[in-house]
């Protein structure tokens, strides 16, 4: 599979380990988005593709995670500070991959978000805070892993400078959506609970990038609150 004409596609993911379920317990809130309804870790590989073992997953260092205000004008420009991610991703990313075509000649680097938002009573959990975007990376996977007593969370595309969304929908448990983040941008409407009691919907987050372009490193993190900074 790749991606459609439109630059998107929906995907099915391989059966979910559960101690990847039981890993969003163990999840942090996170200090810098949801405003106390998001729970969050975060870790960054790079890829290399071997001819005769297919991509291989490399993990780096862990580092604190910046990003540009121009994709990010809630939480870029600063040093967000998060714990690495303790399950192994890996086998659900490969699958997604797969609709991607990454260029094979080229190692890639990735940004991988697991992320927890909780919705209860009137309190509503915001998914995309920033509002319509770009991540700023070339492609961006968006896998919904569990939908816990949870209404909303409807993933919306949208054409850049374009007045509504050209696609929308609501991705259950066990299905992603692959993007070309330039082409496209993308918001997340808020989970709400759907009979008041607590409720979350668990996600993980895949940006890809070009190991040349430098997303990751004390280049990348200086450029990127440098430019927010002027």
């Amino acid at each position: 599979m790749s991606l459609n004409d439109q630059r998107f596609a929906i995907v099915d993911l391989p059966e979910i380990p559960q101690e990847i379920l039981d890993s969003y317990d163990r999840c942090p809130v996170d200090e810098y988005m949801g405003n106390g309804t998001r729970f969050k870790r975060f870790s960054q590989y790079r890829l290399h593709h071997d001819e005769a073992r297919g991509w291989q997953f490399g993990l780096l260092e862990h580092r604190d995670y910046t990003a540009f205000t121009k994709f990010n004008p809630v939480g870029g420009g600063i040093k967000r500070k998060y714990l690495p991610i303790e399950a192994d991703f890996t086998p659900l990313i490969r699958a997604g991959m797969e609709g991607l075509g990454l260029d094979e000649s080229e190692d890639w680097q990735i940004n991988v978000h697991q992320n927890r938002t909780r919705a209860e009573g009137d309190r509503v959990g915001p998914l995309t805070p920033e509002g319509v975007h770009h991540d700023g990376h070339e492609f961006v996977m968006i896998a919904i892993l569990r939908r816990n007593n949870v209404g909303g969370g409807k993933t919306r595309l949208w054409r850049p400078g374009a007045d509504a969304p050209f696609w929308d929908g609501t991705l259950e448990a066990g299905q992603a959506v692959l993007l070309d983040d330039r082409a496209l941008q993308h918001d997340v409407t808020d989970v709400t609970s759907a009979d008041g009691g607590p409720g979350h919907r668990d996600i993980v987050i895949v940006a890809f990038s070009r190991w040349k372009e430098k997303w990751y490193g004390e280049e990348h993190d200086k450029a990127a609150l440098t430019a927010d900074a002027m």
